[in-house]
């Protein structure tokens, strides 16, 4: 049972204004692995707000959290399955009559998967397969699953293009190019009709700034509003494509909505725009008014210097639009902190 306790809601008001669908949605049944999670929740209050016919949330909640879903509680269309994607006979279950997966599910974070190689693939390889057999088996229209940016490796041409990826840096990126070559499998073996978006460093309302894999955005927020120096690995230099979450949902919705079958196409999900992570705090410190400096420390293994990303294939297959630059999705996500504090 979820609390209705008002925690962690987004303003309705400007999220989600711009419907990414032309279809009835009260006609269709969705089910978000990870819906307690950042992502997943967002999806589903773009579900709930269009009226879906029915929406499921499953999750562990070893990283999501309860406190994500509690605005949707009341609503009739909604159901919440606290379930592991690692046991497949919960996940058959939650698949029962529902049209359309999106699968984000997952372990995220570069860090931890080195330092916990074993779980990072019990749920990103053993939980993806879990998913991609129930949803073949439960004879879904469509899944959209979740991959990463992390999938190109050491490859250094830039902007990336989803045709050539390099080796992979860590065992979170092994994860999520194990599963795209799933995912390829199932489509071309099962029929399954299945597309994976490859997600450039997503953020938004919602995500959590806390714990010891937290992304930077939000935790480099949590910092400067603390006054304390957020740390910055390597030199700062790095660059990245950092992407709202409202253009991340939009990419799900369409694609799960396609009607085309993509035979496990994957896609580039981002903006397009180049901040370095140096830019990046001197952007959040004058929008917070602040004048504390970062501190510097050793760079991690198996980051990648420069990730950005060439959304031509997405938005020419998808019609994906990425509507939420990153002058307004910064806005908007600090906006978001302001109201939870």
């Amino acid at each position: 049972m979820l609390s209705t306790t008002k925690k962690n809601t987004v303003n309705a008001e400007k999220m989600y204004t711009i419907p990414y669908h032309t279809k009835d949605l009260s006609e269709y049944s969705f089910c978000i692995t990870g819906g307690a999670g950042f992502i997943g929740s967002n999806i589903i209050e773009y579900l709930l707000k269009y009226n879906a016919k029915k929406v499921v949330a499953f999750d562990n909640l070893a990283t999501g959290s309860r406190d994500n879903l509690v605005a949707f509680a009341n609503n009739p269309s909604f159901s919440f399955i606290e379930g592991d994607i690692c046991d497949y006979d919960a996940v058959y279950n939650a698949l029962g009559k529902i049209d359309f997966v999106s699968h984000q599910a997952a372990l995220g974070s570069v860090p931890r998967s080195i330092e916990d190689p074993i779980s990072t693939n019990a749920a990103n390889v053993t939980g993806f397969l879990n998913v991609l057999e129930a949803a073949r088996k439960r004879e879904i229209k469509k899944m959209v699953y979740a991959s990463s940016s992390s999938v190109y490796g050491d490859h250094e041409a830039m902007p990336k293009v989803e045709e050539f990826t390099g080796n992979p840096l860590s065992p979170y990126a092994v994860s999520k190019q194990v599963d795209e070559l799933y995912a390829g499998v199932f489509a071309r073996t099962y029929g399954l009709n299945i597309i994976g978006l490859r997600y450039f460093n997503i953020y938004g309302p919602r995500q959590n700034p806390k714990g010891a894999y937290a992304a930077a955005i939000p935790l480099f927020i949590d910092c400067i509003r603390s006054n304390e120096s957020p740390k910055i690995y390597g030199d700062g230099e790095q660059v990245r494509d950092f992407t709202f979450v409202e253009n991340a949902v939009q990419a799900n919705i369409k694609g799960m909505l396609n009607d085309d079958d993509l035979k496990g196409e994957v896609f580039n999900i981002a903006v397009g725009e180049e901040t370095s992570v140096n830019q990046l705090v001197e952007i959040l410190k004058n929008a917070l008014g602040s004048g504390i400096e970062p501190y510097f420390a050793e760079e991690r293994i198996g980051e990648v210097k420069k990730s950005v990303a060439d959304i031509s294939k997405a938005k020419e297959v998808l019609n994906y639009i990425p509507e939420i630059k990153f002058k307004e999705g910064i806005e908007r996500t600090l906006s978001w902190f302001q109201t939870k504090s």
